[in-house]
């Protein structure tokens, strides 16, 4: 499940932050290399950012390099993308996804390749 932790919710002005959070179940989450993608109205789901299995590599596209951060946590099973600088380009529907043994960042920006979906959070950037 992936939830939206901030000021009002899925609602921040433009310039705020944000968080996401994805927890996930099972005891294999460690073997999964993980991402974010999002995908606005009328536009293809894209990549936003990925993190590797092994050693916590961590991809991003160029479009939130520098302001977005994605981390995770084995123990708890739980990815997070840290949003900070916010834009109103950045409102979109975000996805986590999982794919087992996930490293490189061919694997983890191919959207087909991921094997299991979270069911998608809502971020709206606006004044």
């Amino acid at each position: 499940s992936c939830a939206a932790a901030g000021v009002w919710g899925g609602l921040v002005q433009p310039g705020g932050s944000l968080r996401l959070s994805c927890a996930a179940s099972g005891s294999l989450f460690g073997s999964y290399g993980m991402g974010w993608f999002r995908q606005a109205p009328g536009k293809e789901r894209e990549f936003v950012a990925g993190i590797s299995w092994t050693d916590g590599s961590t991809y991003y596209a160029d479009s939130v390099k520098g302001r977005f951060t994605i981390s995770r946590d084995n123990a708890k099973n739980t990815l997070y993308l840290q949003m900070n600088s916010l834009k109103p380009e950045d409102t979109a529907v975000y996805y986590c996804a999982a794919r087992l043994f996930g490293s490189t960042y061919y694997q983890l920006t191919d959207y087909n390749g991921m094997h299991y979906w979270g069911k998608g959070t809502q971020v709206t950037v606006s004044s």
